[in-house]
């Protein structure tokens, strides 16, 4: 029941929510390469844990009530600081994911210029969608620059074109999610620099892993606060500094330039109220998580855990050029991103559900703008010990991909206006997705072969759809 009329013992409560955890796809184990970021550390999780419930009451709206979080806070952001080429000047914040990083350096880029009525950002259209929720939250618009569909890089000539007298924000990737490719920041900042726009650099992926990859030797070109005109910079604590979900740090070069990122109100006859993230309260626990976990693994241990993740994404890269039937976006991984296509013979869609059946989950990714459909792989130091046995489950996921065909390859015309919550439900249904369940029952390839077919505007109100379906209690509540 989502109330029930008396108090349960906790134990049940717990037996309860085990039960719910059985149907979650595995977040240890390195058998899942999305959403979740596991270093391998068998303790880790109780001292994270118990770091989380000793702050869980406490609240950063107020850094003079808990002191603790503040300097916790800062602490944080000076350990990002020093991996990310900051100085003594830069300053920062911890928020509570990648997207608000994203949304608070796109305010402070449109807040610095009040003489613009109408922002706009130029980004390459492989950057992270976090910057067109920014862009809608914060009525700024984008200004999009294609990728090459074979290199899948932006021409940092098409970027400066796109620079206009209203833009507020240029925006780069270190690296861009969907295949891995660092975009030329040296190149974007200083085109950013010469209009004197505000250039942000997207490392809430690579921000915390590329750093140690250029110790071990891997080379690459810098991307960080060292690079003149780069004004900003995110990077996820909850990827690859495997911190618990969600904690993320917003870097700005200077406290000047941070300062359009607070929100302040004395209008009212309450507390006064100030801000330097969206939300007011913040919950101390992922923030003393955060800080316990840099304080366990040190910069020596990510080091190590830079080298296992470096030796699983080559490793794993060989295996899949190893299938002649599949092909890497990349010819060398750049970053800890494998990406591959299956092309005309093999459809990866096939071989993601193919894969799932034998514990291994990938993300399916659709065709976009000359890019093919692609399977993806965010690799983590946890799935070094398994990179044979996933290539041994990557021959027979592809052997039985064969076997089976495509998924559906066509979609008949749709009006996105006619997609209203039962006839999407219908399609669901049709198509093996138990919207009630909440998860396939014939697995995801035909489910992704329709969004793939769709034009974006379908596909996003497909998927709106979908997640409208989900998001409603059950009838049974």
């Amino acid at each position: 029941m989502s109330l029930p009329a008396h108090g349960r013992p906790a134990e049940e409560i717990l037996d309860a929510l085990r039960a719910l955890r059985e149907e979650d796809l595995p977040t240890h184990g390195g058998k899942l390469f999305a959403y979740v970021y596991d270093p391998g550390l068998a303790d880790l999780d109780e001292l994270t844990l118990r770091a989380h419930g000793l702050s869980a009451a406490t609240n950063g709206l107020d850094p003079t009530a808990f002191p603790s979080l503040l300097r916790m806070e800062n602490d944080i952001v000076a350990a990002a600081a020093g991996l990310l080429g900051g100085d003594r000047a830069t300053v920062g914040n911890v928020t509570s994911g990648g997207t608000e990083s994203v949304l608070l350096a796109v305010k402070a880029a449109r807040d610095a210029r009040p003489d613009v009525t109408a922002p706009r950002i130029v980004l390459p259209s492989s950057a992270h969608p976090a910057f067109a929720k920014a862009g809608a939250y914060l009525r700024v618009a984008l200004d999009v620059v294609p990728v090459d569909p074979q290199t899948l890089r932006v021409s940092t000539v098409d970027i400066e074109n796109a620079i206009g007298p209203d833009t507020v924000l240029v925006v780069a990737s270190a690296p861009a999610y969907p295949h891995g490719v660092l975009d030329p920041v040296p190149a974007i900042a200083a085109a950013a620099a010469r209009h004197g726009v505000r250039c942000h650099v997207d490392a809430c992926f690579g921000g915390w892993l590329l750093p140690f990859w250029r110790e071990l030797g891997v080379a690459g070109e810098a991307f960080d606060l060292t690079v003149p005109g780069v004004t900003s910079i995110s990077v996820d604590l909850h990827k690859y500094a495997y911190c618990p979900k969600g904690v993320s740090v917003l870097l700005h070069r200077t406290a000047q330039l941070r300062a359009p990122q607070y929100f302040g109100y004395a209008g009212w006859p309450g507390y006064g109220l100030v801000n330097a993230t969206v939300a007011s309260t913040r919950p101390g626990g992922p923030i003393a998580a955060a800080w316990a976990t840099l304080q366990r693994i040190g910069h020596d241990g990510y080091r190590t855990l830079a080298a296992r993740t470096l030796e699983a994404t080559r490793g794993l890269h060989e295996a899949v050029r190893a299938v002649p039937d599949l092909r890497t976006l990349l010819p060398e991984p750049e970053s800890s991103v494998v990406a591959f296509t299956g092309g005309s013979t093999v459809d990866v869609f096939v071989v993601a559900d193919a894969l799932a059946a034998q514990g291994w989950h990938i993300q399916p990714q659709m065709a976009f703008d000359g890019i093919p459909r692609t399977a993806h792989l965010t690799v983590t130091a946890a799935v070094a010990p398994h990179v044979a046995s996933f290539a041994g489950a990557l021959d027979a996921a592809v052997a039985a991909a064969r076997a089976a065909g495509p998924a559906i390859a066509e979609l008949p015309p749709l009006d996105p206006a006619a997609l209203t919550p039962d006839t999407v439900a219908r399609m669901a249904a049709a198509l093996g997705l138990d919207l009630a369940a909440g998860h396939p029952t014939q697995g995801m390839a035909g489910i992704n072969a329709v969004l793939d077919a769709a034009p974006v505007a379908v596909r996003e109100k497909l998927l709106t759809a979908v997640l409208d379906l989900l998001q409603r209690p059950s009838p049974q509540l």
